[in-house]
């Protein structure tokens, strides 16, 4: 398993090479904030966007939209920065080990040496220390809720050695932001919130085994495992699977959402943005190459993107 040194000064090796980070962050911050993926933000994007989905489903169903909610936008974006950083953190903990084997991540800050296990354990209990704090800030059910998930935090990283399935547990925590945010705005868990739930659930199985494919040779050979690994040759079909599964979850939970209260309008534009998302998913499909690791990063990231396509069509209906 022989793969690439660390990277100049630091740099983890599938960082981008213009990333904030190594270029303008101050020199004894870069480690710390490596360690929190602050130069890699796709996943902290990934994390947002659920909670996004969810506020404004929830904005669409009641059709009361106040000013609380631009609150409850920001703070899961701050949220999800620091409780990427922190997730990000732990799992390097509890990872390192089996980061120092692998040639995609042994450049990480633990691995390589930049900061220790303990500076680690300091810094992931501080940036929880602050999401806690914004999560404060909303209502009882949905700091329940945020309490809750941390449960799911501690579980994934170990998921990979008893499952097939770690894409599943990562689902399960990338996306309870939509729960929350859905249950910050109208102080319940209810069913659009459940249907979006398992519609990024099965979003994350989509993109997270396109990302595992870069590091099977590796994990077979250390005992890791991955949807990827599970899936192998047949991955393309499955993942038109998962693709499938999104579109109709988050359709369905749109329209339980929107019929209500919401005018047709609404309700069309609002199922326009699983449709287009599933269209986005698709031409994904027309560059996979499980043999092009390069091109496997490059769609994970697309994943942005992907997200957002619904989230303007839920916020454009809120005008209608």
């Amino acid at each position: 398993m022989q793969g690439k040194a660390p990277m100049p000064d630091g740099q983890v090796a599938d960082a981008p090479s213009d990333n904030w980070v190594d270029r303008y962050a101050p020199e004894a911050t870069r480690p710390y904030l490596r360690l929190s993926r602050a130069d890699r933000p796709i996943g902290t994007w990934l994390l947002l966007i659920p909670c996004w989905w969810g506020l404004a489903l929830a904005m669409l169903s009641d059709q009361s939209p106040r000013w609380e909610d631009a609150w409850i936008a920001l703070g899961c974006a701050l949220g999800a920065w620091l409780m990427r950083g922190a997730g990000c953190t732990w799992n390097d903990i509890t990872d390192r080990d089996i980061d120092a084997k692998v040639a995609r991540t042994r450049s990480r800050p633990i691995p390589s040496g930049q900061v220790s296990v303990w500076g680690a354990v300091i810094w992931m209990c501080a940036q929880s220390l602050l999401a806690f704090c914004i999560l404060l800030t909303f209502n009882r059910m949905a700091i329940s809720l945020g309490i809750l998930s941390l449960l799911l935090v501690t579980i994934y990283p170990f998921a990979k050695r008893f499952t097939w399935w770690p894409q599943i547990f990562l689902g399960l925590a990338f996306n309870w932001g939509a729960l929350l945010a859905w249950t910050a705005h109208t102080g319940m868990v209810e069913l659009p919130a459940l249907l979006l739930y398992l519609a990024g659930i099965c979003w994350t199985l989509f993109y997270d085994t396109i990302y595992a494919h870069q590091d099977t040779e590796d994990d077979a050979l250390i005992g890791v495992k991955s949807t990827a690994r599970l899936f192998g040759d047949n991955t393309a079909h499955w993942l038109k699977y998962f693709l499938a599964a999104v579109v109709a979850l988050m359709a369905v939970g749109v329209v339980d959402a929107a019929v209500p209260n919401a005018s047709l309008i609404a309700l069309i534009l609002a199922l326009t943005g699983p449709w287009a998302m599933g269209w986005h998913m698709a031409w994904q499909l027309r560059g996979f190459d499980t043999s092009d690791d390069k091109r496997m990063l490059h769609l994970f990231r697309l994943n942005r993107d992907t997200g957002l396509i619904p989230l303007i069509f839920f916020c454009a209906a809120l005008f209608a």
